[in-house]
Order: C-alpha cells, then structure tokens, then sequence
C-alpha cells in the first residue's frame, strides 16, 4: 500500500475513532501531501511521499527546540505528539554508529581533510541517507570526524 494511502485510511480510522488531535495531523500531512502532487503533476511515489514527510518532521524538531527555549511546555508537548505520529509513516532512522560509518566512507572517498570541506562530504551522503537520518545529524557527525 502506498505511503499516501496509508495516511488516508488511517485518517478514516481517526476518524471513526474520535481521535481529534491525531485526525488534525493527519489531515496537515495529507494536504501537505496534496500540494507537492499538485507541483508534481503527477500522481507521488513514496519516495515524494517520504520527501514531505521528513520535511514535516524537521519542522517539528525545530519548532519543538525553540518551543523548548521559550520554555512553552504545552507547545513542545504539541508538537512532540505530532512529530511522534510524521515518523511513524517514515522508514525507521539509522542510529549513529550506522551513519557515523557511512560519514566515514563518504569522507575517504573525498578525500576530506577539514572542516571546510563538508560540502563535498554531504553531497556524498544525503542521497545515500535520504529519508533515513536528519541532515543537521549529518553534518554534526561530518564536522565532528573532520575536526579530528
């Protein structure tokens, strides 16, 4: 079953359910979902599907961060829900020591040496971690090995 699919049956079962505040984000994504097809012109593979989705949920760890230091407890609670059901729907992430490998190899391959070539470093690795790690824990890492 495809991913947009997916959202719009668990959407009915929210639905029949009474299950308000999942059913609203449901409802986000799927109009989020909606308007990258009405870009696309074309019906959404998951792969555009998982685009939107890990687009949605990098909204909802920066809202939740500056949530956290505006110390608004009922808003980080709000969106932790919601980030919580986005990844769900997402394929599962790669923990650290798996990307810390893949950062590794990306970086031999370069040939980088410092800091400063950490764009070469994520060109190399973004397409390979699409949808499976965040890019800010990407570059984390890449910056963290490079300062070696």
């Amino acid at each position: 079953m495809a991913l947009f699919e997916k959202i719009d049956q668990d959407m009915i079962e929210a639905l029949k359910a009474g299950e308000k505040d999942r059913l609203t984000v449901l409802r986000g994504l799927k109009s989020d979902l909606k308007y990258k097809q009405i870009d696309k012109g074309d019906d959404l593979t998951d792969d555009d599907a998982i685009s939107v989705l890990t687009t949605a949920a990098r909204k909802r760890r920066d809202s939740i961060e500056q949530f956290a230091k505006g110390e608004r407890d009922d808003l980080v609670r709000q969106e932790t829900f919601q980030l919580e059901i986005i990844t769900s729907y997402l394929p599962k992430q790669l923990d650290e020591n798996e990307l810390r490998e893949i950062v590794a190899r990306a970086i031999a391959e370069v040939s980088a040496e410092s800091p400063q070539q950490i764009g070469a470093v994520m060109k190399v690795v973004m397409p390979q971690v699409k949808g499976v790690a965040d890019g800010k824990t990407v570059s984390k890492l890449a910056t963290e090995i490079l300062a070696k």
